[in-house]
């Protein structure tokens, strides 16, 4: 199955991309007024979503809470501390300030997911109830109530996502 599972992997993430683009598409739809596009737009996304999951499983990549939680660790740690810094380093040698922007924004979020999973982790099973928000601009996630101004790009906190 040497093949197929790299044809799994290949699909998997082609899905994931489809669905971010799509939904991405979805958004610049609905905000020229094309309701309709918006809607199938968003509907295809979701059917990419089920394709990717399915790979996914197929894949025997979901696991426990516990081994997910430490996997999502893993990924975040290695994308603020590798991944993202190389990522800057070109951008700025290049020139190229909206990349840069970009690899700066996930870079300093990317710390934030990996200390709510550790959080997570830790209380896994005894966790209260708290509600998340996502900063619009940068991606900045936060606990239990938006701050006044976000800490890493400076959108007004009143901008950031409830997550439900």
């Amino acid at each position: 199955m040497g093949t197929t599972i790299e044809n799994l992997k290949e699909a998997f993430a082609g899905e994931s991309q489809a669905n971010r683009r799509y939904l991405a598409f979805a958004k610049k739809a609905e905000e020229e007024g094309h309701r309709q596009v918006a809607k199938l737009f968003r509907a295809a996304a979701e059917a990419e979503t089920v394709h990717a999951h399915n790979h996914l499983r197929v894949l025997k990549g979901i696991r426990s809470t516990k081994e997910n939680l430490q996997e999502a660790i893993n990924g975040e740690t290695h994308e603020f501390k590798k991944m993202y810094p190389e990522m800057m380093g070109k951008a700025k040698a290049e020139k190229e300030d909206d990349a840069y922007q970009t690899f700066h924004f996930a870079n300093e979020v990317e710390k934030i997911h990996a200390s709510l999973y550790q959080k997570a982790l830790e209380n896994l099973g005894r966790s209260e109830e708290v509600d998340y928000y996502v900063c619009p601009v940068c991606g900045n996630t936060v606990e239990k109530r938006p701050p006044e101004k976000c800490p890493i790009c400076g959108a007004p906190g009143k901008s950031f996502i409830k997550i439900i």
